[in-house]
């Protein structure tokens, strides 16, 4: 473990020494080794991999979902025991209630925290229209289209203004520009919550389009083996979300992370 991390106090997450092991049908399997990381409120995380070298495991560790085998997961300096909304998650499917209307969906969680019903509605209110879905509230997930089923997903998370948002391939399953809306969306939320942003993805292009830092990890176990700070989402805005790609920079760093990656296969 890095002094550096050792000496931070200052981290909304912290992994020290990491490990996760399950047993396999043959052998015990090491998913995850060694994994030190220390994440500052406000970053946006983007996670980069080759498949199943843990990435799902490791957000699912600082989601509460699992218990590392060894090493200590905390959060403001608390250790991680479980599942909590001051971490919420967006998984790759939407998580929808079926029986209920979008509205009631983006609640549901407020009421489960007995919220005033002012104070619910007004919560409401706010987050359907910051992700787009003024006038939908009605709508049964059913009724809604994948992009819009993932809008009703992160307003839910959203509503209970969490400190941490854990994305894992929120995007993977949508055409490319519901993909492209999605992210500007993310990006947009990001900039007017200030939360902390962990998101898993297998699109380079999407980290370097979104991410204040990149992680690449190594396939299994998997390790930690390169970061990257980037600064090309401060850069990405309405007519000009494309500028950024082209330019030397980030096709330097693009070309580093494809180079990393392919290596583990």
């Amino acid at each position: 473990m890095s002094q550096l991390l050792k000496d931070r106090t200052d981290y909304v997450i912290t992994l020290k020494d990491i490990n996760l092991r399950y047993s396999g049908e043959k052998d015990e399997v090491t998913a995850l080794r060694d994994i030190n990381l220390g994440i500052k409120n406000g970053e946006f995380i983007c996670v980069l991999g080759p498949s199943g070298c843990g990435k799902s495991t490791l957000l699912k560790i600082i989601a509460g979902f699992l218990k590392p085998s060894d090493g200590e997961a905390k959060m403001d300096n608390e250790p991680i025991n479980g599942p909590d909304w001051h971490r919420g998650v967006v998984f790759q499917s939407p998580t929808l209630y079926p029986w209920l209307n979008v509205r009631d969906n983006v609640a549901f969680g407020l009421k489960m925290r007995k919220l005033p019903k002012n104070d619910i509605e007004e919560l409401t209110n706010k987050y359907l229209e910051l992700v787009g879905l003024k006038g939908f509230e009605k709508h049964r997930p059913y009724e809604l289209s994948g992009g819009m089923k993932q809008r009703a997903s992160l307003a839910r998370v959203l509503v209970n203004k969490p400190k941490m948002i854990l994305m894992d391939e929120p995007f993977g399953a949508l055409d490319a520009l519901t993909r492209q809306n999605m992210q500007t969306l993310i990006r947009k939320v990001w900039t007017k919550t200030e939360n902390t942003v962990f998101l898993i993805t297998h699109d380079v292009d999407e980290a370097l389009a979104l991410g204040t830092r990149i992680i690449v990890m190594s396939s299994r176990p998997g390790k930690i083996i390169k970061e990257f700070n980037t600064d090309f989402t401060y850069h990405i805005s309405g007519e000009n979300h494309e500028s950024p790609r082209y330019t030397p920079k980030y096709m330097e760093v693009r070309e580093e992370i494809l180079d990393i990656i392919n290596c583990q296969d």
